[in-house]
């Protein structure tokens, strides 16, 4: 969903995926797409609120749909509309529709019921209307039968030479078992932490306006590139930008600047933007208030990640002045910032390049997230037989420490359900794992991560749950965030506080084996333990009221 130019679909491919469609309204992201996804059966230019689920259903014919991947367009997320005041209360904050195009995400979710889901976004739909947003995707999805967890993938740790961080919201469908993992790791292309000059400075020196759209490759500038930079140089050219399969160097092209621009440009130092010039005395030509635009430039340094790659770069690149060269990033050098490989064509229009590459997901992102979604499906098959037993490390272990049913399970967690914080903290181990696994025996669509962040509304749920005697005030209200139980806060704090101690293990804090205990049991009873809708949403919602030393 929401395909691009195939940023997300590359990432996922290397990481061994198949591509069964993509959807994508721009008509240069469908194209762009086709010519280097040509053996993608599906690539179409539909607007997905007019779109069918069932008219895609029909177009995919008999294929299976394990997972649905997409980035909703995050313009109306990001924290620049938030500084410049878009996000305030401002007519286009309320109306803009691009807010709620999720809602057409889920609805897919919703009617093929992937095994697992992956829906990406700025960091600025954490506070958007207040975080509004962020709780909701979660909650909603979390009503289509989906465990829900959220993270953050930090692109410069993944490899990828840039600032950038993106909102990750992953939903497993609720009849798969396990956690899905929420640390990426590189992929084994790719170098963590590998800075701006690795990844560009081979490629031939232009000035501003210069370059052609199809051009050689500077070979002799490569050889000094490689022996200056090694290992980072590398890897990062033939494993990641994957040069010996580009027969041309292609988007290679620098934009024009004004001579005013120009002459500014030559006063910035690599690495230095006009505020911090400006601090030591730099006097720039621009005719624009200093205050208000005092980081109007930016000269990117070579042992830096770059500043993240956006969109905007379509209308201007000032704040993206080439380390050495006097001049704003090219197409193709933004490319590879974003880690795609030369290969990778664009466009012929420098304008339509910028902004389908600003608004691709990073390729070496997604081919770490994508192999941590194979790695978890590959290991999580879907359950076949309510009589499956847990046989994982902790299966053995934890046994004994492990409710044999609902009843006994309630009892447990009653046990230390209403203690305070210094009760907790003070609480024998094997009694608090006792109750910790009964959590998850009796809530198997919670997360363990989830403790951490749980928003600031909740929703009171419906009595039609499986009744368990004494449980009933600790379970009607639910985080809206989170899926956690309101009462039960506290528990989640403490795991997290013995876990980051090492006073709980690993295996302690994610035991899986509980939570398939609980799922086999909801098979038996034929509905989900202590899941149910809640009564009603979002006028459901509500401010969370908490209270010192307890929880509300």
């Amino acid at each position: 969903m929401f395909c691009g130019c195939g940023g997300f679909s590359l990432g996922l491919e290397r990481a061994g995926l198949r591509c069964l469609a993509a959807i994508d309204f721009e008509s240069k992201a469908t194209e762009t797409f086709r010519a280097n996804f040509p053996k993608v059966p599906q690539v179409l230019q539909r607007d997905l609120t007019k779109l069918a689920p069932a008219e895609l259903s029909k177009i995919l014919g008999p294929a299976v749909v394990d997972v649905i991947v997409g980035g909703p367009p995050c313009q109306g997320f990001s924290t620049a509309r938030q500084r410049d005041g878009a996000n305030h209360g401002a007519a286009r904050f309320i109306e803009d529709d691009r807010r709620h195009l999720y809602r057409q995400f889920l609805k897919y979710v919703a009617y093929f019921k992937p095994r697992l889901f992956v829906m990406e976004n700025v960091l600025g739909i954490q506070s958007a209307a207040g975080g509004q947003y962020f709780t909701r995707v979660q909650h909603e999805a979390r009503l289509l039968g989906f465990s829900v967890v959220s993270q953050i993938a930090d692109a410069f740790a993944l490899g990828v030479p840039q600032k950038r961080k993106r909102q990750l919201i992953v939903g497993v469908r609720n009849d798969i078992p396990g956690f899905f993992p929420t640390q990426l790791a590189p992929a084994p292309r790719a170098l963590a932490n590998t800075t701006l000059g690795p990844a560009i400075c081979d490629l031939p020196r232009l000035d501003a306006g210069s370059g052609r759209e199809s051009t050689n490759y500077d070979l002799v500038r490569r050889q000094r590139h490689l022996a200056y930079w090694r290992k980072p140089a590398r890897n990062y050219l033939y494993n990641v930008c994957e040069i010996s399969r580009a027969e041309q160097l292609t988007a290679h092209r620098a934009r024009p600047h004004n001579a005013r621009d120009l002459g500014d440009f030559l006063l910035l130092r690599e690495g230095e933007n006009s505020a911090t010039a400006m601090r030591k005395g730099v006097e720039f030509a621009f005719p624009y208030d200093k205050n208000s635009f005092k980081d109007r430039y930016t000269r990117q340094g070579r042992r830096r990640a770059c500043s993240t790659i956006v969109a905007h770069l379509s209308k201007d690149g000032l704040m993206f002045i080439h380390p050495t060269q006097n001049r704003s990033l090219t197409p193709r050098e933004a490319a590879r910032i974003q880690s795609f490989p030369d290969w990778f064509l664009f466009p012929t229009s420098r304008t339509h390049q910028f902004r389908l590459i600003g608004n691709a997901v990073s390729p070496l992102v997604a081919e770490a997230v994508g192999l941590k979604v194979r790695a978890f499906l590959e290991a999580k098959p879907a359950r076949k037989s309510r009589k499956q037993k847990p046989t994982g490390p902790a299966a053995g272990v934890f046994s004994e420490l492990l409710p044999r049913s609902q009843p006994e399970a309630a009892i447990r967690l009653q046990e230390i359900a209403g203690f305070d914080r210094r009760q907790l903290r003070g609480c024998e181990k094997v009694v608090f794992l006792r109750g910790w696994f009964a959590l998850f025996y009796l809530f198997p669509g919670l997360h363990p991560d989830n403790a951490l962040d749980h928003g600031d509304l909740n929703s009171l749920w419906s009595p039609d749950q499986i009744p368990l005697p004494g449980l009933e005030n600790f379970t009607r209200r639910r985080f809206a965030r989170s899926g956690w139980p309101v009462a039960l806060e506290l528990l989640g704090h403490e795991a997290w506080k013995r876990y980051v101690a090492r006073e709980l293990s690993e295996a302690e804090l994610y035991c899986s084996d509980a939570q398939l205990a609980g799922l086999q049991v909801s098979d038996c009873r034929g509905k989900p333990p202590l899941l149910s809708k809640p009564n009603r949403y979002p006028l459901g919602l509500r401010p969370v009221v908490k209270q010192r030393g307890r929880s509300a």
